[in-house]
């Protein structure tokens, strides 16, 4: 009896084998139970499962279901075994998979989807797709657990149909280049119903998706990165949404950082520059994870340290389309935002903008209903916020980026911050159109130039923090990073506010 059982989960545990394997490894990709290797820390502390399937000769029914500890901390894990049935879900996998999810959320502790899969067998839809205990089960149970302990998934394979919603609904997709994809319908099924030929990589590749869709967050070259991405992003996380985000030892930054803040920021508005720059000024060394790197670079949003604490940073980057705000960028940062809000970790705002993008094709495209979301990210967040006016902070996009009206914890300001309701081309433009028509074409440049030069004059961030308290204080960029930790040192020990309604009605 033991030696058949030793048998029996010998065989689970090597998975598929034959030509699919064989297949499979000729591709590059690692072996799901090598992936698990490289994210705990040691070892599996226990699996669930791993009989599933043994009587169809399906080792683990395609799928591992898992708990071991990463960054010492504990972490539910369910991994596709692409070589077992192309890993595919069945009735065991199904069971297995809302196993699990339910055991993270009754312990608290974060789910991590390793993807690698053609979806559900159709072949036994009958009995899986529309009862009560059908495959949606798994997408029901991803949008209760969400906000309660961080889901995680990293793709490294296919992930077709509705099984691209396991992706979709996660906090962080990881995605690896040439190898994963996620589309609803495959390139076959275009070709035969809409007469679309094109490959996976163009329907629905993972540079498409981090670059174009917005689905994918962080964009990685093998399986081997993919992993070492999802412990980086977990180490700035809790456990679940009632634990504080991890404190870390902190690294002190280099002085010389800290002084290239003078370099790296232009007084001139019009001139663009990289805010990473500024970022690394600021951050612990070496701690910036940044999310959706390729997607709406107008806007840099990720996770870094400062003085050892995690943080979000949300800054406009006016190095890509001026740091203007789009539709992509709002809904870019509202998902961040609500994430940091989600898990307690505190947001540091850069302010550079100069508003919302205008014009006809944006207003169709839905400007105003995309930019509610990040309006209502900003209002509705509890953790600890400060916002740091670096340079222009004008009208809409002030707000957006957690102006004073919205409420942060602190506004700081920088002396080349620009605080106004326009900008000066804007305002000579609005006041002065009419007398610039009469003018004689000759003269109209230097006449706004003037007044240009004039409202620039007046646009003083010593008075805004004088006269309306629009910012607890105006720093010399080389003291701004110590007065942001000892600040959110204090600010980290108040309690959120409790809001007494059901739920928001978030802008779609």
């Amino acid at each position: 009896m033991r030696n058949e059982l030793e048998a029996k989960r010998r065989k689970a545990l090597e998975g598929g084998q034959g030509k699919a394997r064989d297949k499979y490894l000729k591709s590059g990709k690692l072996l799901v139970r090598d992936r698990l290797k490289l994210l705990f820390d040691d070892g599996f502390a226990f699996e669930d499962g791993l009989l599933a399937g043994s009587e169809r000769d399906l080792p683990a029914d395609g799928i591992v279901t898992c708990i071991g500890k990463v960054n010492g901390q504990d972490v539910a894990v369910i991994a596709n075994d692409m070589t077992v049935k192309a890993g595919t879900w069945g009735p065991q996998a199904l069971l297995k998979f809302n196993r699990m999810q339910d055991l993270a959320l009754e312990a608290g502790i974060p789910i991590v989807y390793l993807v690698d899969s053609a979806g559900a067998r159709i072949d036994e839809q009958k009995s899986l797709f529309l009862g009560r205990n059908g495959w949606g089960n798994i997408w029901y149970k991803q949008v209760q657990i969400s906000g309660r302990v961080p889901q995680v998934c990293v793709l490294f394979g296919p992930s077709p149909a509705g099984a691209a919603y396991v992706p979709g609904l996660c906090d962080l997709v990881i995605m690896v280049d040439k190898q994963a994809s996620a589309f609803l319908g495959s390139p076959r099924m275009a070709k035969m119903t809409i007469s679309e030929d094109v490959t996976d990589e163009q329907m629905g590749g993972a540079r498409l998706h981090c670059m174009f869709s917005g689905l994918g967050d962080v964009l990685v070259k093998d399986d081997a990165e993919g992993i070492t991405s999802a412990k980086e992003y977990l180490s700035y996380l809790p456990g679940n949404w009632e634990e504080p985000a991890p404190m870390a030892e902190a690294v002190a930054a280099e002085p010389a950082a800290a002084a290239r803040i003078n370099e790296v920021v232009p007084k001139n508005q019009n001139v663009p520059y990289d805010v990473h720059d500024l970022i690394d000024g600021l951050i612990d060394e070496g701690t910036f994870f940044e999310v959706k790197a390729l997607y709406a670079k107008e806007m840099t949003v990720g996770f870094a340290r400062l003085g050892g604490r995690p943080v979000g940073i949300v800054a406009n980057n006016s190095k890509h389309k001026g740091g203007v705000i789009f539709s992509d960028t709002s809904d870019k940062a509202a998902r961040f935002i609500w994430t940091c809000n989600a898990y307690n970790v505190p947001l540091l705002f850069l302010q550079d903008v100069s508003g919302y993008m205008i014009g006809s094709s944006v207003e169709k495209g839905g400007i105003i209903r995309h930019g509610a979301k990040l309006l209502s990210a900003v209002c509705e967040s509890t953790v600890p916020r400060i916002c740091v006016l670096v340079r222009k902070a004008y009208g809409g996009g002030y707000l957006a980026m957690s102006g004073a009206p919205t409420h942060p914890d602190a506004m700081l300001a920088l002396p080349t911050a620009m605080p106004a309701l326009v900008g000066p081309e804007a305002a000579v433009n609005a006041i002065y159109y009419n007398k610039i028509m009469e003018l004689p074409e000759e003269d109209r440049a230097e006449f706004i130039r003037q007044k240009r030069d004039e409202f620039a004059q007046d646009i003083d961030v010593y008075k805004a923090a004088a006269d309306t308290f629009a910012a607890e204080d105006v720093l010399a960029p080389e003291t701004l990073r110590d007065d942001l930790i000892k600040r959110f040192a204090i600010y980290s020990r108040r309690k959120a506010p409790v809001i007494p309604r059901r739920s928001a009605v978030h802008p779609v």
